[in-house]
């Protein structure tokens, strides 16, 4: 599955308690070739060192071993290396699977516990900035669900839409006069504040910034007669057939999806120079996450690319190099970007991510205090 995929009920799911064991695998990916040629060798040498864990483990009995062991195998099996981006995880108990498709890096490992791991799920969900897209004219609309490189249609909340079409009425056009016009017609009317009705569903379930696509005509009418529009973040003026197609789409979207970026990036360098001037900054991971354990944070803003291994020394983090990296010390955090970035969201602080180096001289990530 996709980021996208990862709505807040799913997410709840995942975190529920499972019976023991509860494997979660994850492990860095590439996206092109060749440096995608390791991906599968260390994917087999990971899955042998999780049946090398369920061995061992004396809380792990023979059936529900195999079990977990065959779930796991029927996942490796069902993933598609061309569809790989910059992390693979998977998910697995005795009675089921999962395979997460991530666009940000995640390390290797395995983990058996009594529920998922998700830090890197809601890490790359948040990184991708999901926002939904509306196409629309006089008698169709469609919902896309995107993040800056990809987008596809979705079939939810009674999308796609499309209005009755009703045979001529010559009676009707000779007591009016002439043929309506298709932006004036009650029937184009009812279709748009059907579209609008639906629309404020998805959003109320799953809020993202939304961007509107049709032509002028088309949007004035459904911001006319709908509540759903007046929060969109952008839009594009142009026709949007029934035929579009989601590399289209993006392209369509290109420019409002930049002008947009570049009106957040604004924001949020302001936010944390008012924090600044107010005395209300954390810069730098250590002073980042202590504000976090403390639910003191109520922005946090991270590099897009930012990662950093630590080992946890007194409640303070110390960068470890890769030379000194020892995966069997458990103060070492591989993930710790990612760890910051679940436990922010889970206390309630937004959480951005920014283009590289915008916070170098605040150590690649920093926070705008509540207190």
């Amino acid at each position: 599955m996709d980021t996208d995929a990862l709505t807040a009920g799913l997410l709840q799911e995942l975190r529920a308690a499972k019976p023991y064991p509860a494997l979660s695998l994850t492990m860095p990916t590439h996206r092109r070739a060749p440096d995608n040629a390791q991906d599968a060798i260390r994917l087999r040498n990971l899955v042998a060192a999780a049946g090398n864990r369920l061995d061992a483990d004396p809380q792990v009995g023979r059936e529900t071993r195999a079990a977990v062991k065959q779930q796991l195998d029927r996942a490796v099996a069902e993933i598609d290396p061309r569809r790989a981006l910059d992390s693979l995880v998977v998910l697995a108990t005795a009675d089921e699977y999962q395979i997460w498709q991530l666009p940000r890096t995640a390390p290797e490992r395995v983990v058996l516990s009594d529920t998922y791991l998700t830090r890197n799920l809601v890490a790359a969900k948040a990184q991708a900035r999901p926002f939904w897209a509306l196409t629309v004219s006089a008698d169709h609309a469609a919902l896309f669900s995107g993040t800056g490189d990809a987008a596809h249609e979705e079939r939810i909340g009674g999308f796609p839409l499309t209005a009755p079409h009703e045979p001529p009425n010559p009676q009707r056009e000779e007591r009016i006069g002439d043929t309506p016009s298709t932006f004036s017609d009650e029937d184009t009317r009812q279709f748009l504040r059907t579209v609008d009705e639906k629309l404020r569903g998805v959003l109320a379930t799953d809020p993202r910034p939304l961007y509107l696509v049709g032509l002028a005509p088309a949007l004035a009418m459904l911001d006319e007669v709908g509540e759903s529009t007046g929060a969109a973040v952008g839009r594009v003026t142009k026709g949007a057939p029934a035929d579009t197609t989601p590399g289209g789409l993006l392209t369509e979207l290109r420019p409002a999806l930049e002008a947009r970026q570049k009106r957040f990036a604004a924001e949020i360098e302001g936010k944390l120079d008012e924090a600044r001037g107010r005395h209300a900054f954390a810069g730098g991971l250590d002073e980042v996450w202590a504000a976090v354990r403390e639910a003191r944070a109520g922005l946090v803003a991270v590099e897009e690319h930012y990662q950093q291994t630590v080992r946890v020394a007194r409640e303070h983090l110390e960068p470890v190099s890769a030379d000194a990296l020892d995966p069997a010390d458990e103060k070492v955090r591989e993930d710790i970007v990612d760890e910051l970035v679940e436990a922010a969201l889970d206390s309630g602080a937004e959480v951005v991510f920014v283009a590289d180096d915008s916070l170098k001289e605040h150590g690649r990530i920093a926070a705008a205090l509540r207190y």
